[in-house]
């Protein structure tokens, strides 16, 4: 008869838990996210930024003729009665001209002797008032007494809004705010790319050495062009 080998039973089969993560990967992986997430919120916000900015920065240089505005001057005939104050004139504007912004700055000039070849004459009160938005501005003069205002109306070019825009001319607190979060989300961009990098490169002296020279280039700029 043939001879059977003899077999010790085996352990039961167990499934060994996966090994967990080290505090180390769980922060590379947080910090990933929060990184793509904050680049997804200021990615509109930066590209309008950013292509702006470089026409603000070559304009004066390069002489780039992509800002423009048309110019134009009317004289508004006041209604009867005329206004009886600055901001009181600015609100007619508004709403006979139909203008969308808000009176930006309303003032008042009260009248005054001035010098006219030997003689003295007093110049009479001038109001004038300002409306701006990014795609133009209109400005207003009125001196008091006649029978009309002097209205100077200036339209930007789909350029020129866009860098008003970016400085925020005629902008209101809403879009500040806005631009406020999109600064915010360009240093935890930064600080986050630095912890990235740091985490996951091993190279950190060649990283300090760029970081270095990066910092001092901007600092020898900025101290150049005070």
């Amino acid at each position: 008869m043939p001879v059977i080998p003899f077999r010790p039973p085996q352990a039961p089969f167990t499934v060994q838990p996966p090994p967990q993560p080290s505090r180390r990967a769980v922060m590379v992986k947080w910090l990933r996210k929060t990184h793509g997430w904050i680049g997804l919120w200021g990615a509109v916000l930066g590209l309008l930024f950013g292509s702006t900015g470089i026409l603000l920065n070559h304009r004066a240089v390069m002489k780039i003729p992509a800002v423009q505005a048309q110019a134009s001057t009317v004289q508004v005939p006041l209604p009867s009665p005329s206004p009886g104050s600055p901001q009181a004139l600015a609100t007619w504007l508004k709403r006979s001209l139909r203008l969308e912004p808000e009176p930006g700055r309303v003032t008042a000039e009260a009248a005054r002797p001035v010098a006219w070849g030997d003689k003295s004459l007093i110049q009479p009160a001038r109001w004038s008032a300002s409306f701006t938005s990014p795609s133009g501005n209109v400005q207003a003069e009125y001196w008091v007494g006649n029978s009309y205002v002097t209205v100077k109306r200036a339209e930007n070019n789909v350029f020129g809004t866009l860098v008003n825009l970016h400085k925020g001319v005629g902008m209101s607190a809403a879009w500040i705010l806005l631009v406020d979060t999109l600064a915010g989300s360009i240093i935890l961009l930064s600080l986050s790319g630095v912890v990235l990098w740091s985490l996951t490169n091993r190279r950190r002296t060649v990283g300090i050495v760029i970081g270095a020279v990066s910092l001092l280039a901007a600092g020898g700029l900025a101290l150049a062009a005070i």
